[in-house]
């Protein structure tokens, strides 16, 4: 049965990796740019950046998630083990992309103070 919770686990984490990948990327993309002031550049680096991050931060937690997974017996204990690490994955991810957002905020925050005292 646990093949069955991996395939899955691995099956919801994939869409959730791709599809809320694209759309911070996107959408992602026209808030940093008004945080930094409309520096296309450094929007284009920071965003890159933080794509390239996120899929990595999936990819190694759902191996860490798989190697530590228990093991299932029922369907009942499938059920819960794949919404379990699921829910583990989403409040993770949650939590770093606020964190991502404070410290763009506060870099652009520095950078409009940085641009007004030299004005």
């Amino acid at each position: 049965m646990n093949i069955l919770a991996y395939i899955i686990y691995l099956f919801i984490t994939y869409i959730i990796t791709v599809h809320v990948g694209l759309v911070f990327y996107k959408n992602g993309k026209h808030y940093i740019l008004n945080l930094l002031h409309n520096d296309e550049q450094l929007t284009t680096f920071i965003n890159r950046i933080l794509l390239i991050g996120y899929y990595l931060l999936n990819l190694g937690y759902v191996a860490l998630t798989i190697s530590t997974w228990q093991q299932v017996y029922n369907w009942g204990q499938l059920w819960g083990s794949v919404a379990g690490m699921t829910g583990k994955i989403l409040l993770t991810l949650g939590l770093i992309h606020f964190g991502n957002m404070t410290v763009i905020y506060l870099i652009g925050k520095y950078r409009h103070k940085s641009i007004t005292q030299h004005k």
